[in-house]
């Protein structure tokens, strides 16, 4: 049937003019803006993860400006720390130079102060856009990762650097609540420059021989005449062993011989024996060295600013220690104070027993040092890690022996600063790698998703252009047929 109110040719060719032209519009979209989502209209979902995805890219794009911050002020801690090592080196050298008493000590003190001062220039120049690592003690913490959940929920994860303090500052005693009294023992309270001895009593017997061994050392000694001649001679041989601090004398009281130690920071250790009917016994077999130690708690944790005292003689002596010390850190701190102050008749050692606790040694060699004692207490603020660095004094022979123990501590916590900071550096360079390759890894998923085949849209434009055209035709085929119902009324 015909009909001039209703075309259906026309209505069909319309729709599906409609069709191509609506699949045209989107292939010539994709093709100028490359993305076949381009929009929430396209597909909602796809469209809503990029979105999500391309939001964590450009998060990952700050954490890389975050990362190469961070590395770059690293870069300059390193070198502080690694110069530090370098200059202190040089400085040791110099000490070890003044060890020799036939030097101008007065010139090598020159030398040393002048590395001094280039040591407290390094560390202060030693900043990044402000920030100094070589100065401080408060952690800093560098953007280093955006975390998301299963949930979605998003987390920023940050990569803690320790500073590492090569300042020469002396810190401020605590005034906290918390006592650390206990956490040390004091062997005495007295430091006598009195040696400690050994008696060795010898029952004389004519056709025997006696033996003294000293340590790794032994000697073996006749019987004399009588027990005057035999005492004498085991004194004389103990003598000529020529160990540095060990003597020996009779007493007296006939058959007895008394050893006497000096050695500040070591134990000697005696055995005797005796051949045939005659008879040797010591009623020790150590002598313990002379020095009072102080030993400190295994295991107790030591915490930023707590401040430890060693007190003798109406003078305190300080240190107060930073984050991440410990016990042998405290014990080396307050060495250097000590050691710092000069006092010629005071030296001191740092060791450790077969307990695994750390130990202050001090001794003494003038009049006695009297009210010794260890106090402390939490707050402080910490010490330099050089401190001491400007008191380094090799103008006399005691100066000199001392600064070779003090410059030795000083090198070891530049070179754990210096260690510290190159294993920062190498984890931020992995971290930076991976957040590039992870943001590639991201964008090319983001693209899977989004972008247009560019091959497809081109063909299909092609295709969608030939079908709009064959579109307009039968459309405008459709269009005419209503007219040759005119020829029915001609």
């Amino acid at each position: 049937m015909s009909s001039i109110l209703t075309n259906n040719g026309a209505m069909v060719a319309l729709q599906t003019l409609k069709t191509i032209n609506s699949d045209l519009s989107k292939t010539q979209s994709m093709i100028s803006t490359g993305k076949e989502v381009a929009s929430a209209k396209d597909n909602s979902s796809v469209w809503a993860i990029s979105k999500v995805m391309e939001a964590d890219v450009a998060g990952f794009n700050a954490i890389s400006d975050s990362l190469s911050l961070g590395e770059s002020t690293l870069a300059v801690a390193s070198e502080a720390a690694e110069t530090v090592t370098d200059l202190l080196t040089d400085i040791k050298a110099k000490v070890v130079a003044a060890q020799e008493e036939n030097v101008d000590r007065e010139k090598i003190q020159t030398d040393i102060d002048a590395l001094v001062g280039q040591v407290k220039s390094v560390v202060g120049a030693a900043q990044f856009n402000g920030l100094n690592l070589v100065e401080g003690t408060e952690d800093v913490n560098i953007l280093s990762s955006l975390d998301r959940a299963s949930n979605g929920s998003v987390a920023a994860s940050e990569i803690t650097i320790n500073r590492q303090d090569l300042s020469t500052n002396l810190g401020s005693y605590g005034g906290g609540t918390v006592s650390l009294n206990g956490n040390g023992t004091v062997s005495g309270s007295t430091v006598s420059a009195v040696a400690n001895a050994a008696t060795i009593t010898v029952g004389h017997d004519a056709a025997s021989s006696y033996t003294v061994t000293v340590g790794n050392k032994s000697v073996t000694v006749e019987a004399g005449a009588d027990a005057a001649a035999t005492d004498g001679a085991i004194a004389a041989a103990i003598n000529g062993l020529g160990i540095d601090g060990v003597s020996a004398t009779v007493t007296g009281t006939p058959g007895q011989v008394e050893m006497a130690s000096t050695l500040a920071f070591e134990d000697v250790e005696v055995s005797v024996s005796a051949s045939g009917i005659g008879t040797m016994d010591v009623d020790t077999n150590t002598i313990s060295r002379r020095a009072e130690t102080i030993t400190f708690t295994q295991g107790t944790k030591v915490n930023d600013g707590d401040s430890y005292r060693v007190k003798f003689n109406g003078s305190n002596y300080d240190y107060i220690a930073g984050k991440g010390e410990t016990m042998e850190d405290v014990a080396r701190g307050l060495k250097i104070a000590i050691d710092s102050a000069g006092i010629e008749t005071v030296s001191t050692k740092v060791t450790q027993n077969d307990a695994g606790e750390w130990q202050l040694n001090i001794d003494n060699s003038g009049a006695d040092v009297t009210d010794l004692a260890l106090v402390g207490e939490d707050g402080g603020t910490a010490s330099g890690g050089l401190f001491g660095l400007e008191n380094l004094d090799v103008t006399t022979d005691f100066g000199a022996e001392n600064a070779l123990g003090m410059v030795e501590t000083l090198i070891n916590n530049s070179v754990d600063a210096a260690a510290e900071f190159g294993s920062a550096q190498g984890r931020i360079e992995t971290q930076s790698s991976f957040i590039s390759n992870l943001t590639d890894a991201l964008t090319s998923g983001i693209g899977a998703m989004v972008d247009a085949d560019m091959e497809e849209a081109s063909a299909k434009l092609q295709a969608l252009q030939v079908q709009q055209q064959l579109g307009v035709q039968s459309l405008s085929i459709a269009n005419q047929s209503p007219q040759t119902i005119l020829s029915l009324f001609g």
